[in-house]
């Protein structure tokens, strides 16, 4: 089993000797992973869907694993009790979906000593969510896979909510910039090619709404330009 570049790097942001619970698991590549190279001692593999899970059942008895496993069919994190895991992956779901998982069970995304989030999109939105409702993102990565630039964030509770001094970071998260991350000026790259196309399919069309739409559209290019 040869993890994909995204998976991986997921992978490698899990602390040593942890007990971790992956939600949304799918085939289960992170946990049997994670088991065979002896990183982690115990996972819990939780899944919506029954077929996903059954997936994962199969990697796991493959892998002769399943003295180390707990599979669970359920939403979220609700299949978690408070103290059961030490860290949570939640990766491949949208930031809002990722966002109303953690607030459905507050108690256990309060008590882990680290929540790692992949988002595919609304990576803006989670940022907001998280750092307005007493989480601090301690780290974010980015890494390619293909054409695309996947972010990841590292986060824990803290019950304290964190100023923003712009908004242009939730757009491009403050830790990214601060770890100068290799990727960090395709990345900016990619935002600014989109905003523009925005642009782009505005032109001939007028009024208020459009214009103001326009404005907002440079006004982000402008403050992703000095990110660089």
């Amino acid at each position: 089993m040869k993890l994909t570049n995204r998976l991986l790097k997921i992978a490698s942001l899990v602390s040593e000797g942890k007990k971790v619970a992956d939600i949304g698991t799918d085939h289960g590549y992170i946990p049997v992973y994670l088991l065979n190279k002896g990183k982690v001692s115990f996972a819990i593999l939780a899944d919506v869907n029954k077929g996903p899970l059954e997936n994962a059942k199969k990697e796991v008895r493959h892998n002769k694993l399943l003295d180390k496993v707990d599979l669970r069919l359920g939403s979220g994190i609700e299949v978690l009790e408070k103290g059961e895991v030490d860290e949570v992956i939640i990766a491949g779901m949208g930031g809002i979906l990722i966002s109303e998982l953690l607030e459905a069970k507050t108690e256990v995304a309060h008590s882990v000593d680290k929540l790692i989030l992949q988002p595919m999109q609304a990576q803006k939105e989670l940022r907001k969510y998280l750092l307005n409702n007493g989480y601090e993102i301690l780290n974010e990565v980015l890494v390619k896979e293909d054409f695309r630039i996947y972010e990841i964030i590292e986060t824990k509770y803290t019950g304290e909510n964190t100023v923003v001094e712009d908004e242009i970071y939730f757009e491009v998260g403050s830790r990214l910039i601060e770890n100068k991350d290799s990727l960090l000026g395709e990345f900016i790259d990619k935002k600014i090619f989109m905003y523009n196309s925005i642009i782009k399919k505005l032109e001939g069309k007028n009024g208020e709404a459009i214009e103001e739409k326009r404005k907002e559209n440079k006004r982000l290019i402008n403050k992703l330009e000095k990110l660089k």
